[in-house]
């Protein structure tokens, strides 16, 4: 599977990529797409998930990509530089989806693909010579959505086999090189019909099970079950729920909700395990769809689709604001969706010693982006600045102060659906009075926003 000769593809300097993409406090170092990947034929997908795996010894970065046909390894270790060091072909040729995760030197491939189809292992520890496939085989499942890693144990959504679906499993990886089975959700709680993606954290299972809502499990080891101990299946927002990920504290998740398009992520209050609240939802940009949250620190980036990655400052968990942005997908300017979604960036990956971020979009490959110029102490410059919005609950009128402003900037309602209800520019040094009493009852988000940032807050409207 070694390529004969290491490849350099598509590689643009940093000077040279800004230049075509639109961003704020995110740099552009490399990126990596092999123009000879041909799109599959149903949305025209030609890249997919990311991953990144660090060498024990050499201490070099690697990025993984998935694309319709296989994986690519690359070494980011100098992102002016990119190397692809491996391709894995697989069964497939023309795949829309493929995940990835890795535990120690194991790098675990999956795709949800139909028919030939087969889970792959790849030992990495080999690298920069070559990934070593060690399995490759349907013999544990066929195909599966997605997988996630907590402790020595793997996760895995959606599992087909021949004659047979599970909506979630967990093997041991004790023998990381086969993994085994040790419970499937299906034999403690059948009612689920599937598990899209999951967050795990000592066992507790914050699962994504589209139309059905969010679950949270927790798998006993012990005694070899699952457990449920809250859920949150009827809220404004509940389309198709895709992903999350928790706060530090684990007193917040952040909540994607895929299908329509269009949706806004939710911020809910899981303090209480059992009874999980929506408290306020957010949208990159009216209309776009985010995708995949990943909590890195007091830092949320957003992997959503047509608007490339968002980063939000999270210090205060519960109310996120925006300090920058990369768009990956310059083909539509930004308010501009096309439908369907399934266009710019899939995902992200936010772990790599040097502190760069990797991204994946779906037309134009690997992204190593550069997260230094992101402000910092956002909590002190943003929350404490002098911006007041009151009263909530509020009867007939909202009032807004700004006491430092930093430029133009304008003030936005949106429901609870994402929906703007309200917008207009805000009066710099000055209260600024905002009539709702046309407004409908109910849950708003307010959002002050300038050239550079935005911040937002939960209201209530009666």
């Amino acid at each position: 599977m070694k390529h004969n000769t290491l490849l350099v593809i598509a590689l643009l300097t940093s000077m040279m990529a800004n230049a075509q993409f639109t961003f704020q406090n995110i740099a552009l170092l490399g990126q990596f797409n092999d123009t000879t990947v041909v799109a599959e034929p149903v949305y025209g997908i030609r890249y997919q998930s990311c991953w990144g795996w660090v060498h024990p010894t050499t201490l070099h970065e690697y990025g993984v990509i998935g694309s319709t046909a296989g994986t690519y390894i690359i070494d980011v270790t100098d992102p002016a530089n990119l190397i692809q060091s491996d391709y894995i072909p697989h069964r497939q040729t023309d795949a829309i989806w493929h995940e990835y995760k890795t535990f120690g030197n194991y790098l675990y491939i999956i795709s949800d693909d139909g028919g030939n189809n087969s889970m792959q292992i790849a030992d990495l520890s080999t690298l920069p010579d070559s990934a070593n496939v060690i399995y490759d085989s349907n013999s544990i499942f066929t195909h599966s959505h997605t997988l996630f890693i907590d402790g020595s144990k793997l996760y895995v959504a959606s599992v087909s086999s021949t004659g047979n679906f599970s909506s979630m499993n967990v093997y041991s990886l004790a023998n990381p090189a086969l993994p085994s089975l040790l419970r499937r959700l299906d034999d403690d709680f059948p009612a689920i019909g599937s598990v899209h993606d999951m967050f795990v954290s000592n066992d507790t299972v914050y699962a994504s099970c589209g139309y059905d809502g969010l679950y949270i499990f927790h798998y006993d080891e012990i005694l070899n079950q699952f457990v449920n101990l809250g859920s949150l299946t009827n809220f404004p927002t509940s389309r198709y729920n895709h992903s999350s990920d928790l706060s530090p504290d684990h007193q917040i998740l952040y909540m994607c909700d895929e299908v329509p398009d269009g949706m806004p992520f939710s911020i809910v209050d899981v303090s209480d395990i059992s009874n999980p609240t929506v408290l306020s939802t957010m949208s990159t940009n009216p209309g776009c769809t985010p995708h995949n949250p990943y909590v890195e620190g007091d830092l949320l980036y957003m992997a959503a689709y047509q608007d490339g990655l968002y980063v939000y400052d999270i210090s205060v968990p519960s109310s996120p604001v925006q300090i920058g942005y990369f768009d990956t997908h310059p083909q539509n300017p930004t308010g501009t969706y096309p439908s369907p979604a399934y266009q710019g960036c899939w995902a992200a990956y936010t772990k790599l010693p040097s502190g760069n971020i990797l991204a994946s979009d779906m037309q134009l490959g690997l992204f190593v982006l550069d997260v230094s110029g992101l402000p910092t102490s956002v909590k002190n410059e943003n929350l404490n600045t002098g911006i007041s919005i009151y009263p909530s609950p509020a009867i007939n009128e909202l009032f807004v102060k700004i006491e430092n402003p930093t430029g133009s900037q304008s003030i936005t309602l949106t429901d609870i659906t994402g929906k703007i209800v309200l917008t207009e520019n805000a009066e710099m040094n000055n209260i600024n009075k905002i009539s709702v009493n046309k407004i409908a009852a109910g849950q708003y988000t307010v959002t002050i926003r300038d050239s550079k940032t935005s911040y937002s807050k939960s209201v209530q409207i009666k």
